[in-house]
């Protein structure tokens, strides 16, 4: 017997076990591993192209293409039996996941606002009903309008509080703050009495931990008029605690430094995670800060139009995720942009 019919017959065995076992098979499980059995890689099939330099070379021509016949018919045979394994698991499924047609549709699940537009909108409502009207400004801003107009120059040591984005236009920054929209507001309004919400979005390059982000929403408030006092200031900013917090909540007016304003000062809620007592979220103060406010500085007023001589107004800014925080007992404000839906779907 010569090496050329005892591969050729060993091809032939192969073959006949081959559609023997894959006649017997039905579900796509066995059929999966008749596959890598018959047709894989280190098949019997395949193995015979490997031992072709063992036959003569007048040999390996006649014995590679039966194995190439093999090997194909194997693979015509397979997906015959693999379709009919497809058709009859499709009919199985039909059969017991059959669809009621007489049934209610599925309604389509409904998006939602996010948190902070829903304090937003929140603090709109609450300024509305004090005589407030909303005032929209760029959130790219020129440096003249961000710093200088705000009483903020190059050789400003105040510069240094904030870390800004810069652009490649020279002159064009990210706004650190909505303070510049007071300066618009006022341009546009002057001489008359203003009393507008300046919202929008403020970004400043600075270490994000639980209670700061390198971006944030901000509302500023501005009220411009004659006969304006720190009472007035103070008055507005209490009832707006009142009204989004309730009733009974503890605040606090400290002292505090804006280039902007003056007098200035920064209004505090008692911490909600401690009471009061201290704990790394209020960095162990007892309170957290919601807003900076002050008085228009007269430097601020004159640049917007108005003759601090005769004119004066306040001014504050304050934060929705900040506000978000308190009102929700929320712990990190990183959680206002991970977009996690388990965490959107519960406000």
């Amino acid at each position: 017997m010569t090496e050329k019919s005892t591969l050729i017959q060993e091809l032939e065995t192969v073959q006949a076990k081959a559609e023997a076992e894959l006649a017997s098979l039905s579900d796509e499980g066995g059929l999966a591993k008749w596959k890598t059995e018959y047709l894989g890689k280190s098949s019997p099939v395949m193995q015979i192209f490997k031992r072709l330099p063992e036959a003569g070379k007048e040999e390996r021509a006649l014995i590679g293409q039966f194995a190439n016949q093999v090997k194909s018919a194997l693979e015509q045979k397979y997906e015959l039996k693999a379709e009919a394994a497809r058709q009859a698991a499709l009919a199985d499924t039909l059969k017991s996941e059959q669809v009621d047609v007489t049934l209610p549709g599925r309604a389509p699940m409904n998006g939602r606002l996010h948190i902070t537009n829903q304090t937003l909108r929140e603090v709109y409502r609450i300024f509305a009903e004090m005589g407030f009207q909303v005032y929209r400004s760029p959130e790219v801003e020129s440096d003249e309008n961000n710093f200088e107009l705000l009483n903020i120059p190059a050789h400003h040591p105040a510069r240094d509080l904030w870390d800004t984005f810069f652009t490649k236009k020279e002159g064009v920054i990210l706004r650190t703050h909505t303070s510049p929209g007071q300066v618009r507001a006022m341009r546009e309004f002057a001489p008359e009495p203003i009393r507008v919400v300046l919202p929008g979005m403020c970004y400043r390059y600075e270490q994000t931990d639980a209670s700061h982000e390198f971006q944030f929403n901000q509302v500023e408030l501005l009220v411009v008029g004659k006969h304006i006092t720190f009472a007035n200031l103070k008055g507005t900013l209490q009832e707006f605690v009142q009204r989004m917090y309730g009733k009974g909540v503890r605040t606090r007016i400290r002292p505090s430094y804006f280039p902007f304003v003056e007098p200035g000062g920064e209004m505090d809620v008692e911490c909600f995670v401690c009471s009061g007592k201290g704990c790394p979220v209020c960095k162990h103060h007892g309170w957290l800060e919601i807003l900076g406010c002050g008085m228009v500085h007269p430097v601020v007023l004159k640049n917007g139009g108005y003759d601090p001589e005769v004119y004066s107004g306040f001014a504050a800014g304050l934060g929705p995720e900040r506000i978000s925080m308190l009102r929700y007992r929320i712990d990190d404000i990183r959680n206002f942009w991970a977009n996690d839906v388990r965490f959107l779907e519960q406000f």
